[in-house]
């Protein structure tokens, strides 16, 4: 069990989930809806590279990458003399790379990018739930994650309140800035993950609530909806997992998802290099 996690308490109250002014109604993010919620603890980070190795060494673990022998990488990420790789044919951004994983972000032999007090990726969903039952935790809820996010802030868009990030001089999350997916001016100081611990916290104390990478949650993902627009989007997800907050690839031009009730989706099995996850653990 992790013994070196800071967790926080997050306060019981009236939560709040969704929104009344969806950027992309198609993913359900609307309408905001209210929820009596108890208090429950949760990981100020995202479980790190350093964590997540002490669960390896100690159980044994082999992720899904590492099963299959390969994972998701974006382009702009792999180092100079990667070999030729396949694309995602709608987003050719995403390389699928033989021998990447939680260790070797970019391939074989390129451990030496792994940084401790990064947040691990290229786990999914199957991986999440081992590290959590191994750690005493538990993958959050849509409407714990939010609860969370919003630190008692009410219906605002962002961890810290309303106002938007931009590519000139407020830049309060790891996001893309410039054109994606051709250059990342990295205004925010990074390009790929930053330290789970960056930036400044919400009002809860919880770090990277958006941006930096996508978080797992316990949730099937589900969008409430009989449209014949919204049905036809999410075919083909039957079972996929639901996950919250954005990634450093995020920008307005392209995937405005850094928002409290933005919503995004894989499969159990999927793994990246911009998803990890943090725990929550039942109120003492």
């Amino acid at each position: 069990m992790r013994d070196h996690a800071e967790v926080v308490k997050i306060p019981s109250g009236r939560a709040l989930l969704g929104t009344d002014h969806p950027f992309f109604p198609v993913d359900g993010e609307g309408p905001l809806r209210k929820k009596k919620m108890p208090a429950f603890r949760m990981d100020a980070t995202t479980v790190t590279n350093a964590q997540f190795r002490d669960f390896v060494a100690d159980t044994g673990y082999v992720t899904d990458a590492e099963r299959f022998g390969d994972s998701l990488v974006f382009q702009g990420l792999l180092p100079k003399g990667t070999p030729p790789s396949h694309a995602v044919a709608d987003a050719p951004w995403w390389r699928m790379i033989q021998g990447a994983n939680w260790r070797d972000l970019f391939g074989p032999d390129t451990a030496d990018h792994l940084m401790d007090d990064h947040p691990v990726v290229h786990v999914s969903w199957n991986d999440a739930v081992a590290f959590a039952g191994w750690a005493g935790g538990r993958l959050p809820t849509e409407a714990e994650w939010e609860h969370a996010a919003r630190g008692g802030l009410g219906d605002v868009p962002f961890p810290w309140g309303d106002q938007e990030p931009d590519d000139t001089d407020f830049q309060p999350c790891n996001i893309w800035q410039g054109r994606f997916p051709h250059q990342d001016l990295a205004f925010d100081g990074y390009t790929g993950t930053a330290p789970a611990r960056s930036f400044a916290p919400n009002a809860y104390g919880l770090y990277n609530m958006v941006g930096n990478v996508w978080e797992l949650t316990s949730e099937l993902f589900k969008v409430r909806s009989l449209k014949k627009d919204v049905i036809a989007a999410h075919a083909g997800k039957k079972g996929f997992k639901l996950s919250k907050g954005g990634s450093f690839l995020c920008h307005r031009s392209y995937c405005y998802r850094y928002r409290i009730a933005a919503r995004n989706s894989g499969s159990q099995d999927t793994s990246t290099s911009h998803t990890g996850f943090r725990l929550v653990y039942d109120a003492v």
